[in-house]
C-alpha cells in the first residue's frame, strides 16, 4: 500500500529518492501513479522461492504471463509477468531502472519478453510494479507498465542460507543456497563492494504422480463424462470413418472402406495378416472402452511434466567508489545460468507441420505394401502410430544471462546526474531428442522410390542396410541402433539477444512554488539491440515431425531524448509532466506524453489521475526475418455443419505466419483515477480505476475468423463419406498484421488494516490487493469484437489459459518479538469455457451426451492458502519455513489449455500438491 508523505503518522523527514515511473528525485509515494512496492520482507512473506513465481500470483498478472512449468512451450526454460493480460512483450522488466536483454526464445515465436528467473532473490532490496503506461518515462514495451527490481546498493558482512522443500508426495524437490559478502563503508572508507552467489534446482515432477488427483495430468477423462470420439480419451481412438488417434500398437487403415482398425484386432475387416503380439493388453493396462475399437493409453499422463527439472546458478556483484564527496562510480556484473530438462508425449508419425514454403500434411504415412507389419500386406495402408519404441521427447534448455553496467552519478552543478554504459545478452541452446524426421521415418514405413530417394539425402539413413525398415510396437526390438539414429536424430537450435545501450540523465530544483520544490528532469539514451534465433534442424524444411518451425533475425538502433517536470502548484496540488521521443531505425519515430494530477484536499485524502500514449516497436520476430509456425486448437465449423462430429469440438492444428517488414509499432492510450484513503492511524485503503486502449496491435490473425475465411490448408485424403467434405484443416495460414485494437478497463483496490493486540500479543495485519477486469475487448479491423473477459479465450496467446476476471491476494501477518507468521491466500476467479463472450458456438468442450462441459459450461475459481513462519532464534540466526496450498486444494478440470493437460497453468500449485520447505538464515 503507498502511503502518502502528508498522510504519514512521523513526521520525521523522508529521504528523498527515485521511484519507478519518474526520474526525478521524491518522497516514496509522491506521484500521480499507482505504484505497487514489494520489499525484502514482503517477498519473504510470500513463501515463494523466486521473483518469477512471486509475481505470477499477484492480482495484476493476468493472461499471456509465461510460466517456467510450461516445460514444452515456445519460450520453455524462461518465465514472464503479463500486466493487465496485455502480454509480457508489453511489460516492460527493468534491473535497477535500466532494460536487461530479452530472452532468446519468444513466447508463442512472436513475443520477445525479459526472463524473470535472472533476478537474484537474496539481492533483491525490493521490487516496484508501476501500474500504468509509462513510454513517456522507459520508451517502447511499457505499455501495461513496468516492473523495477532494485538490488541492494551496499552491503556489509556476510549471509549465507539454505531452503530444502517437497511436496506431500515426496516429489519436486526445491533446493536453494545463497551466500551475500559484502565490504567497505562507503562513507569512511569511499568503497563498497557487494556480492552475492545463488545455486537453486528444481526436480520434475510428473503428471503419473498424480494419478487419482482430479484431471490432474490426465487427457483421458471418459470416467468425468467426456467420450473417446472428443480427443479426450488420451492416444489411440479411432473417431470416424476416416480418422484415428495414434495407438501405441498401430491403427491402420482399410484401403478400401477407409475405415481404420487397430493392428491387435483378430477380426479387423480385409486383414490379410493378423498380429496377435500386438493385442493392445500387451501394451498397457491402461482401462479400454473405445467404441471404434481402438487401443487406448494415456500418453500424456504416462510421459508428460507438471514441472520440468532445472538448475540455476546466479552471480550479483557491485562496486560504488566515492571519487569526490559530490560523484560516484559503480559498477554491476550480473551472470545467470540455467538448464532446463522437460518431456513430453512420443512422437506421432502423422502430425501435420507447417513451415513458411507452406503446411506439409503427414496424414498419408502408411506401412508399405511389403512391411511385415502390414494387416493389409499386399496394399499400402495409412498408420497411425505413437512411437514409444523411440521414447518420449526431451528437451534441455540452456541459458546464459549476462549484464554489465558501468557508470557514475553524483551532484554536477545542482544537477544530480547518472550516466552509464551497459551491455546486456543472453544466449540459449536447446537440445531436442524423441522428434521423427519425416522423410526417413515415410522411408522406413513404406518404401517407395520417391519416399526413398527423399530420404537417401540424408547420410544417416543412406548408411543403413538397403531395404531396411522400421518395425513397430511388438517388433520394435528388431530394430538397430543405427535406424534409430537415423530416424530419430538429435536436433537443436540457438538463439542470441543482447543490448549495448548508453544513457545520461539528469534532475533537479528550478524554482519554488507555492507547493515546494520545481523539479524537472531531462535525459537521453542510444542503444543498439540485435536478436537472433535459428530455426531446429529440420524444421526449415518442414521435416520435423509435429514440431513447428520458428526463426527470426533483426538488429536496430534506437534513440531517445526526454524530458520531466514536477510541479507542486499548490500545498494541496501537484501536477507531473513528461515527454518522449523515440526514433528506431526500423520503424522511425514515436512520440509519447505523460502528464498526471494530485490533490490532497484533507490530510486523510488524496484523490489522483493520470493520462498517457505509449507504444510498442515490432520485434524481430514480428519484423525481421524468418517465419513461425506453431500450434494452436481449433474446431471446424465447416465440416461441424456437414455432421463430422470429430471437428466440432478443438483439436490441434497448425498455424503459419510469416513476418512483415512493413509493420507500424503499437500504440496505446492509457488513463487512470484514484484515491488513496487514510481514515484511521493503522488503515489505508486505495481504489484505482484504469483503462488502456492499445491499437494497431501486431497480431496473428485470429485463428478462427482466419478458418471461417478459408484461409486453411486441407487434406482431402482425409474426408468422411459425408458428403461435401473437405477433410481435416492440416494448417490456418496467417501474416502479423497491424489489426486489432484492444480495449482493458479495470479496478484496482488496495487495502490495509492493522492491529495493535495490546500487551505481549504483537501486531496483527491485513493486506488486501483485488484487480477486477470490466471488459478485456478486442476489435477486429472489420469492426468484430470480442470480449475476453471472465472467459477462456484468447487462445490465440500463450498457454490458452484464459482471462480471469477477478484475482485477488489476502494477506495476514501476525508479529510478535522474534516471531512472524503469515498467511497468504491467492483467489482465481471463474472461468467461462467458451472462447470469448457471447460465442455463438457456445461451449468450447462438450461432454459424450453433448452437455456443456465443465459443467454449466464453467471452469471452476481455485483458492489456495500458503502459510509462513519466522523464528530469529538469535540476531544472527534465523528459522523459517513454508506451506504452499495449505488445505492441498485440487486443481479444477480444464480440458481446453495447451499449457497443461487436464488443469489450468494458473493453477499450478493445485496439480503439484501441498508443498512443504524449511531453512536457515545465518549472519556473519
Amino acid at each position: 500500500m503507498l502511503s502518502l508523505p502528508v498522510l504519514a503518522q512521523d513526521a520525521a523527514p523522508i529521504a528523498r529518492v527515485e521511484i519507478t515511473g519518474s526520474n526525478i528525485r521524491r518522497a516514496q509515494a509522491e506521484t500521480a501513479s499507482a505504484v505497487q512496492t514489494l520489499n525484502a520482507a514482503d517477498i519473504e512473506k510470500s513463501g515463494k522461492s523466486s521473483v518469477a513465481e512471486l509475481l505470477q500470483t499477484l492480482a495484476v498478472d493476468n493472461q499471456g504471463s509465461v510460466p517456467t512449468t510450461f516445460g514444452n512451450g515456445f519460450a520453455a526454460g524462461a518465465s514472464g509477468v503479463s500486466l493487465r493480460g496485455l502480454g509480457t512483450a508489453s511489460t516492460l522488466v527493468l534491473l535497477n531502472g535500466r532494460r536487461v536483454a530479452p530472452y532468446g526464445l519468444a513466447d508463442d515465436g512472436q513475443k520477445v519478453f525479459a526472463d524473470l528467473n535472472i533476478i537474484p532473490l537474496e539481492a533483491v532490496e525490493r521490487v516496484e510494479i508501476l501500474k500504468d503506461g509509462a513510454s513517456a518515462i522507459y520508451g517502447s514495451d511499457a505499455i501495461a507498465g513496468v516492473v523495477n527490481v532494485i538490488l541492494r546498493r551496499d552491503y556489509q558482512g556476510t549471509a549465507i542460507k539454505g531452503n530444502y522443500g517437497k511436496t506431500k508426495e515426496w516429489d519436486g524437490r526445491d533446493a536453494r543456497a545463497a551466500i551475500t559478502h559484502g565490504f567497505g563503508d562507503i562513507d569512511s572508507d569511499r568503497y563498497n563492494v557487494l556480492l552475492n552467489l545463488e545455486y537453486s534446482e528444481k526436480a520434475a515432477i510428473w503428471n503419473r504422480d498424480r494419478a487419482g488427483r482430479g484431471a490432474v495430468g490426465r487427457s483421458d477423462l471418459r470416467d468425468l463424462g467426456f467420450s473417446a470420439q472428443e480427443s479426450l480419451s488420451g492416444a489411440g481412438a479411432i473417431t470416424t470413418n476416416n480418422a484415428a488417434g495414434s495407438a501405441v500398437n498401430g491403427n491402420v487403415r482399410n484401403p478400401d472402406t477407409l475405415d481404420y482398425y487397430n493392428r491387435g484386432n483378430l477380426s479387423g475387416a480385409g486383414f490379410t495378416r493378423t498380429f496377435p503380439g500386438a493385442a493392445c493388453g500387451n501394451f498397457t493396462t491402461h482401462p479400454q472402452g473405445d467404441p471404434g475399437g481402438g487401443c487406448l493409453t494415456d500418453a500424456a499422463q504416462q510421459y508428460g511434466q507438471i514441472q520440468p527439472k532445472q538448475k540455476n546458478i546466479n552471480f550479483f556483484g557491485r562496486a560504488a567508489w566515492q571519487l569526490t564527496p559530490a560523484l560516484q562510480t559503480y559498477a554491476e556484473l550480473n551472470v545467470y545460468h540455467s538448464e532446463s530438462n522437460s518431456a513430453t508425449t512420443p512422437s506421432t508419425v502423422s502430425g501435420s507441420v507447417g513451415y513458411p514454403g507452406g503446411p506439409v500434411s503427414n496424414a498419408g504415412v502408411s506401412l508399405g505394401a511389403a512391411h511385415p507389419d502390414n494387416p493389409y500386406f499386399g496394399t499400402a495402408a495409412r498408420l497411425r502410430y505413437l512411437a514409444a519404441d523411440v521414447g518420449p521427447r526431451l528437451s534441455e534448455v540452456n541459458s546464459t544471462f549476462t549484464r554489465f553496467v558501468a557508470g557514475i552519478k553524483g551532484t554536477v552543478a545542482g544537477w544530480d546526474i547518472d550516466s552509464a554504459l551497459l551491455y546486456s545478452q543472453n544466449k540459449v541452446s536447446n537440445d531436442l531428442n524423441g522428434y521423427l524426421q519425416r522423410d526417413v521415418a515415410f522411408a522406413l514405413l513404406n518404401p517407395t522410390a520417391t519416399n526413398v530417394a527423399a530420404a537417401s539425402l540424408n547420410p544417416a539413413y543412406a548408411a543403413l542396410p538397403a531395404g531396411s525398415l522400421w518395425r513397430i510396437a511388438e517388433n520394435a526390438g528388431l530394430n538397430s541402433p543405427e535406424l534409430y539414429a537415423a530416424l530419430s536424430p538429435r536436433i537443436s537450435n540457438d538463439a542470441k539477444t543482447h543490448i549495448a545501450q548508453i544513457d545520461f540523465k539528469a534532475s533537479r530544483e528550478v524554482a519554488k512554488l507555492d507547493g515546494g520544490g520545481l523539479g524537472v528532469a531531462v535525459g537521453a539514451e542510444f542503444r543498439h539491440e540485435s536478436t537472433e534465433l535459428k530455426p531446429t534442424t529440420g524444421t526449415e524444411r518442414g521435416n520435423i515431425i509435429g514440431l513447428g518451425y520458428s526463426a527470426y533475425k533483426g538488429s536496430r538502433n534506437a534513440s531517445a531524448i526526454y524530458a520531466e517536470v514536477l510541479a507542486p502548484v499548490l500545498k494541496t496540488v501537484e501536477l507531473s509532466g513528461a515527454l518522449r521521443a523515440d526514433h528506431f531505425t526500423d520503424v522511425g519515430n514515436s512520440y509519447t506524453p505523460k502528464v498526471g494530477v494530485k490533490w490532497t484536499p484533507m490530510r486523510e485524502l488524496a484523490l489522483r489521475g493520470t493520462f498517457a500514449k505509449g507504444f510498442r516497436a515490432p520485434s524481430a520476430a514480428e519484423n525481421g526475418v524468418g517465419g513461425l509456425a506453431a500450434f494452436s486448437t481449433a474446431s471446424d465449423p465447416l465440416r461441424c455443419a456437414l455432421g463430422v462430429e470429430v471437428a466440432c469440438d478443438p483439436a490441434p492444428i497448425a498455424v503459419i505466419t510469416s513476418p512483415n517488414p512493413n509493420l507500424s509499432p503499437e500504440r496505446s492510450r492509457s488513463f487512470s483515477v484514484g484515491a488513496v484513503w487514510d481514515p484511521l492511524p493503522r488503515s489505508s485503503i486505495s481504489v484505482d480505476l484504469w483503462q488502456i486502449r492499445r491499437k494497431n496491435e501486431i497480431n496473428q490473425e485470429q485463428t478462427d475468423a482466419a478458418i471461417a475465411a478459408g484461409n486453411v490448408a486441407r487434406d482431402p485424403s482425409t474426408a468422411t463419406g459425408i458428403a461435401g467434405d473437405p477433410g481435416a484443416i492440416t494448417a490456418v495460414l496467417a501474416n502479423y498484421v497491424n489489426s486489432a485494437q484492444t480495449t482493458v478497463r479495470g479496478i484496482d483496490i488496495d487495502a490495509r488494516q492493522r492491529f495493535n493486540l495490546g500487551g505481549d500479543y504483537g501486531n496483527l495485519t491485513f493486506d488486501l490487493k483485488w484487480t477486477h477486469l470490466y471488459k478485456w475487448l478486442r476489435t477486429e479491423r472489420d469492426g468484430t469484437q470480442r470480449d475476453f473477459a471472465g472467459t477462456h479465450g484468447n487462445c490465440d496467446v500463450s498457454n490458452c489459459m484464459g482471462t480471469p476476471d477477478d484475482r485477488i491476494n489476502l494477506g495476514a501477518t501476525w508479529e510478535r518479538q522474534n516471531w512472524r507468521v503469515t498467511a497468504n491466500v491467492n483467489y482465481r476467479a471463474p472461468l467461462d469455457n467458451i472462447l470469448f463472450k457471447n460465442d455463438p458456438d457456445g461451449c468450447a468442450t462438450h461432454f459424450a451426451d453433448g452437455t456443456d462441459a465443465p459443467r454449466g459450461c464453467r471452469i471452476a475459481s481455485f483458492t489456495t492458502v500458503d502459510l509462513t513462519a519466522r523464528w530469529l532464534a538469535t540476531p544472527k540466526l534465523e528459522v523459517f519455513a513454508t506451506i504452499q496450498n495449505l488445505f492441498d486444494k485440487i486443481a479444477p478440470l480444464d480440458p481446453l489449455t495447451y499449457g497443461a493437460t487436464g488443469y489450468n497453468p494458473l493453477d499450478y500449485a493445485g496439480a503439484a500438491g501441498r508443498f512443504i520447505s524449511a531453512g536457515v538464515k545465518y549472519k556473519f
